[in-house]
């Protein structure tokens, strides 16, 4: 009996010492230095592939152990759970942002906050995505991160690399909140559906900023008619800032409308999402996406999709095992008489082709701020072109016929 009486004692002096040790963590740190390097695939953000060795000139001088960051870690939540919330926030300067804005919204909802120093606009793409993932890295090891709650944002410069990381590596978000930004998807069509199905993007800008025209008649209706889960808040009276608590408020909240949706679609697919206390390596993530995409061919209704990873696979880790057998899929699938994926593929292409002209085309013959009237031109007339294929090629009937109201407007604006 004394002897169980000492186990229960060391477990009970145990579980006291590991809350002692969260408690001790919790709470807000102006400066987190970064323990190790990031398990994340940092290089297919800035690539079309998963590099095993970088470009030297990518991290001159970059060590991942001497790079610091800003965080909050709110006290750990009673009962089951499927992780703290987390917000990861890209700054537009040296100093990290967003911590004035979102401290009284971290501290309300129990969000963890990050946002790294040094990630500021005059950081090289390369070293700056690196930095922002040892950073998302380093608070998922060291704290139970919900992927379906974990929002990438920032400010201008910054929301434009929230957005290149959301769309490259959508499995460990839940959506991105790009300020005063928007940003480009992945030329990938795997990656476009992964947008589609999982994340959420709360754009905020205000009245008075020079990028309203951009998020508000571009980036936003762009993105909604291409399927993606969007919305657009004007902040009144802001100019080129990051707002007050209000709008990240709610705009979260919005987001977090979606977890449902996310969490249903990777219990379908499970490799849509990488959870909390993993991080998969190269070899482990292109077996487990060949594996997605050989269950999404056997659908007809998913067939397309999953060649489409299938391709995936193949281009991001050409030197793998798994991208030689994607590769056989795809030129077994190829040399077939019939091909129904075609008609997706087309129509897929369709729909996006439709979606950038009409968003170029609102952003064009809308009102630009002096810094972008100098690219109206240029704007016009690839609206212009864009509208044309619409209506030569003629098979979305209602877009064909938009198509020609628009070309004689945007014909007469690039004569005024």
């Amino acid at each position: 009996m004394m002897y169980f009486g000492r186990v229960e004692t060391a477990v009970v002096l145990l579980f006291l010492m590991i809350n002692a040790s969260l408690a001790a963590e919790s709470g807000y740190q102006k400066e987190v230095t970064v323990a190790e390097p990031t398990r994340l695939d940092w290089t297919f953000v800035v690539s079309n592939q998963s590099v095993v060795e970088p470009p030297a000139d990518w991290l001159a001088g970059y060590e991942s152990r001497q790079q610091r960051y800003e965080r909050y870690i709110p006290a750990a939540p009673q009962g089951k759970n499927d992780g703290l919330p987390m917000i990861l926030f890209v700054s537009a300067g040296v100093s990290p942002a967003g911590w004035k804005q979102l401290e009284s919204v971290c501290k309300q909802k129990g969000i963890v906050f990050a946002s790294p120093y040094g990630a500021g606009n005059n950081t090289p793409m390369p070293r700056r995505v690196r930095l922002v993932l040892d950073v998302l890295d380093d608070v998922r090891q060291q704290h139970r991160i919900d992927p379906d709650r974990t929002y990438i944002a920032g400010f201008s410069g910054g929301g434009r690399v929230a957005c290149a990381v959301a769309f490259a590596l959508p499995e460990l978000f839940g959506g991105a909140i790009p300020v005063c930004a928007g940003g480009e998807l992945r030329e990938e069509s795997w990656l476009r559906h992964r947008a589609i199905d999982r994340l959420s993007l709360a754009f905020l800008t205000g009245t008075e900023d020079f990028n309203l025209g951009e998020v508000e008649r571009f980036r936003g209706p762009m993105f909604s008619d291409m399927g993606i889960r969007t919305r657009v808040t004007v902040v009144p009276r802001l100019g080129h800032g990051i707002p007050d608590a209000k709008p990240f408020q709610a705009a979260l909240e919005w987001l977090d409308a979606a977890v449902a949706q996310r969490r249903k679609l990777a219990q379908q697919h499970p490799t849509s999402r990488v959870a909390a206390d993993q991080a998969p390596s190269r070899e482990e993530q292109a077996k487990l996406l060949l594996a997605e995409g050989e269950s999404r061919i056997k659908d007809r209704k998913t067939i397309y999709s999953g060649l489409m990873q299938l391709q995936g696979v193949m281009t991001r880790w050409p030197d793998l095992a798994a991208a030689e057998s994607a590769k056989r899929i795809l030129l077994e699938y190829e040399g077939r008489r019939e091909k129904p994926w075609e008609a997706d593929d087309i129509a897929e292409q369709r729909k996006f082709l439709v979606a950038r002209a009409r968003a170029l085309d609102g952003y064009a013959s809308g009102k630009l701020p002096d810094q972008y009237a100098k690219q109206r031109s240029d704007m016009l007339k690839a609206a212009i072109e864009l509208w044309e294929t619409i209506v030569e090629d003629g098979q979305d009937a209602k877009a064909a016929a938009e198509g020609k109201r628009r070309i004689p407007a945007l014909r007469q604006l690039l004569q005024e």
